[in-house]
C-alpha cells in the first residue's frame, strides 16, 4: 500500500491503520486547537508507558490521543526539566506591570535657560576639541604648522597692547 501511494515509510501507513482501527476517523485527524492536558494526566501517560514498555503509538491509542509525538515531547521534557517542565506555561508576551513609567522623570530633568546655555557651550567646546584632535591625528605636521601661525599672530596682538 505504501508503494501504491508513493509513501516512502511503510511504518507510517501501519501507524495510520492502527490509529484508524482503534480510534476511527478521529484517530487520523489532527486537532486544530491546542488541548491543554493537566500535569497529572501527562504523568499518568508517562507512567503507563514506563511500566508497560508500550511504544508511543500504543500509549497514544490507550489514552485516545491521536498524536504519539506529543507523548515523546512530554517524555523528553520530563527527563530534562522534571515535573516543572510538564506544567502549563503562559503563552505570549507577559502583561505589563501596573507601574508605568511616568512622564515626571522628564519634568524633573527640566533645566533653566542658564543651565541649557552652559551645556550647549560645553558641547560646542567638546565638538571643537574632537575636530582638532581628528585633524591632528590625520596630519600632525600640517596641523602644527597651521596653529603655529595662529599662535604667533595672537601673541603679536597681545604684545602691542
Amino acid at each position: 500500500m505504501a508503494k501504491k501511494h508513493n509513501i516512502p515509510n511503510k511504518q507510517q501507513v501501519r501507524k495510520w491503520v492502527k490509529a484508524y482501527k482503534n480510534l476511527g476517523k478521529e484517530g487520523l485527524k489532527r486537532k486544530r486547537s491546542n488541548t491543554v492536558y493537566p500535569v497529572q494526566f501527562k504523568l499518568g501517560v508517562l507512567n503507563f508507558m514506563k511500566q508497560t514498555g508500550a511504544s508511543y503509538q500504543d500509549t497514544a491509542i490507550e489514552f485516545k490521543l491521536n498524536n504519539p509525538s506529543l507523548i515523546a515531547t512530554w517524555n523528553i521534557t520530563f527527563h530534562q526539566e522534571g515535573l516543572e517542565g510538564l506544567k502549563e506555561k503562559p503563552k505570549g508576551r507577559p502583561p505589563m506591570s501596573g507601574k508605568r513609567k511616568s512622564k515626571s522623570s522628564n519634568q524633573e530633568k527640566k533645566m533653566s535657560r542658564e543651565e541649557l546655555a552652559r551645556e550647549n557651550e560645553l558641547l560646542r567646546l567638546e565638538n571643537a576639541y574632537l575636530k582638532k584632535l581628528k585633524a591632528f591625528q590625520e596630519n600632525p605636521d600640517a596641523f602644527l604648522e597651521k596653529h603655529k601661525q595662529r599662535w604667533r599672530s595672537n601673541s603679536k596682538k597681545k604684545d602691542s597692547n
